[in-house]
């Protein structure tokens, strides 16, 4: 059957969204069909579990090691450190699999994320600590993306979009008991626990990995592996700038803002390089087609959205409606449930309607939604919180599922591993930089409205959502720096919304 097509960029994509690069890519496929599929698809299922419940489970054990092991001074590196290695590894190990193939970059990040993690468990001292916790990163900067790309490698674009479904139930999972586990171990066993606990499943996925995958070597373009150092340098320099300066933004303006000019001006370095260097470490050509960078952007954007409600619904219910942490806490459990539920409609939603349509009207009723959260009273219903996280997860669960089918369907075959890799950095980038920037905006605001009050005082009231007599002066600051933060939604979704009604493509892809 001949199938219609019509140029709908001027860049040489065609109504099916695939250029004629990546219909010759797809002739042959990377994956050998002896491979056991099913031994490959449980190492992937498995490695999203263990890779995404490291997040939620440390979070729960937190005050006990800072406890443990007297860390006070060093307890967010324990964090940071992580998140700034995956960072910085996610592009460089998405540009490997592109090259050398996606095994053994697999293999290396699990075992490398395996070991960091034995080691963060073993750690003596806070500082060891911080250092295995960036081991652990750097391992997951490959098997986050990878996971993604080798769905993408072995299903073709009509399923791909239900498998990644069914994988992100094992994101939901972790998100479900991650903090069960975490607290059961520490209550009962050691913080120790908390990360000994994901050895055993780094071993087995790389058992069914080297049973189960199978893969034709590769070499890169030029006959032999070529990394572009330079521009590994100026990403990792500009992650590194941009990540701490978010963090010092409020207790230290002064190093804060030379560090994200200095983010600023090492991405422009950034961006000279790729243009120039003849194997780029995110190649420009990706981006050729204005569709695929709009999928980058919108899921960065979303990512930071996510954080927002993820953090913040806690923090009003506790601090202003007096709920225990675990009725808040089924605000986030809420929307992960529906999160999951909606994926699996992807497919189906991608095969009828054009993408920039549904991302219009989906992220258009989620921004009615945050409006009434920057004037809602302090009598706002707790019921309405639990409507808005599940209208939440609905709409991040189609259009995030959705970016991530479309960003690898719409380019070459060779770039598959890279764009699923900037694709993660997006999503990385987008909640730490938001999270940094809501405890910004939150801060100063409380501060402005608290009329001589301690802010020592507003620190407390937020701490102890069980207390019962809270000043309402300092009540209504919170209140006001809540509505900071969901103004600040507002606007990012509004950008997102006007970057989608400038996408080009106005075709069902296929």
């Amino acid at each position: 059957m001949k199938r219609k097509r019509h140029d709908i960029t001027g860049t040489g994509i065609t109504g099916t969204g695939i250029t004629d690069e990546r219909i010759a890519d797809t002739e042959m496929s990377p994956i050998d069909q002896s491979g056991n599929r099913v031994l490959t698809m449980a190492a992937v299922f498995i490695a999203t579990f263990m890779t995404s419940v490291e997040v939620t489970i440390v979070t729960t054990a937190l005050p006990s090691i800072i406890s443990s092991l007297h860390g006070l001074e060093y307890q967010s590196w324990i964090m940071s450190a992580y998140m700034l290695t995956t960072a910085i590894a996610t592009p460089v190990f998405g540009k490997l699999a592109d090259t050398v193939g996606r095994r053994g970059i697999f293999l290396w990040g699990v075992v490398i994320f395996t070991v960091g993690t034995l080691l963060s468990g073993l750690a003596p001292h806070i500082l060891l600590l911080v250092l295995a916790r960036a081991i652990q990163g750097i391992g997951a900067g490959s098997v986050m993306p990878l996971t993604f790309t080798i769905i993408a490698d072995l299903y073709d674009y009509s399923r791909r979009a239900n498998v990644l479904a069914l994988n992100n139930t094992a994101w939901g999972l972790s998100a479900l008991v991650g903090p069960l586990i975490g607290g059961f171990l520490v209550d009962r066993l050691s913080w120790h626990w908390v990360f000994f606990i994901n050895v055993p499943l780094g071993v087995i996925v790389t058992l069914l990995i080297l049973l189960g995958y199978r893969e034709p070597t590769r070499a890169s373009r030029n006959g032999h592996l070529s990394l572009d150092a330079p521009g590994i340098l100026w990403l990792g320099t500009a992650l590194v700038a941009l990540l701490l300066g978010i963090q010092m933004l409020v207790r230290r303006p002064f190093v804060a803002v030379p560090l994200i000019v200095a983010a600023i001006l090492s991405s422009v370095m950034l961006h000279r390089r790729e243009r120039s260097a003849d194997d780029p470490l995110i190649a420009p050509e990706m981006f050729r087609n204005p569709t695929f960078g709009i999928q980058i952007l919108t899921t960065t954007l979303l990512s930071g959205v996510l954080i927002s409600y993820q953090s913040y619904f806690p923090i009003w219910l506790q601090s202003l409606y007096r709920v225990d942490s675990i009725q808040a806490g089924l605000v986030v459990t809420s929307s992960s449930v529906m999160w999951l539920a909606a994926s699996l409609l992807v497919g189906r939603i991608i095969a009828r309607m054009v993408p920039r349509t549904v991302t219009l009207w989906l992220t258009g009723s989620l921004t009615v939604t945050y409006l009434t959260l920057t004037i809602a009273s302090p009598h706002f219903p707790i019921w309405a919180f639990y409507v808005i996280a599940m209208l939440n997860g609905t709409v991040m669960g189609i259009v995030i599922s959705m970016n991530t089918v479309l960003s690898q369907h719409l380019v070459p075959k060779r770039y598959v591993g890279s764009a699923t890799s900037i694709l993660t950095l997006g999503r990385s980038l987008g909640q730490t930089v938001m999270t940094g920037s809501y405890g910004t905006a939150l801060t100063l605001i409380i501060r402005a409205n608290l009329h001589g009050i301690p802010f020592s005082v507003a620190n407390e009231t937020i701490s102890s959502g069980t207390a019962t007599a809270h000043d309402p002066v300092v009540d209504s600051a919170i209140l006001n720096g809540s509505h900071g933060v969901f103004s600040i939604v507002v606007v990012i979704m509004l950008v997102m919304m006007v970057l989608n009604l400038r996408d080009p493509n106005r075709s069902v892809v296929r």
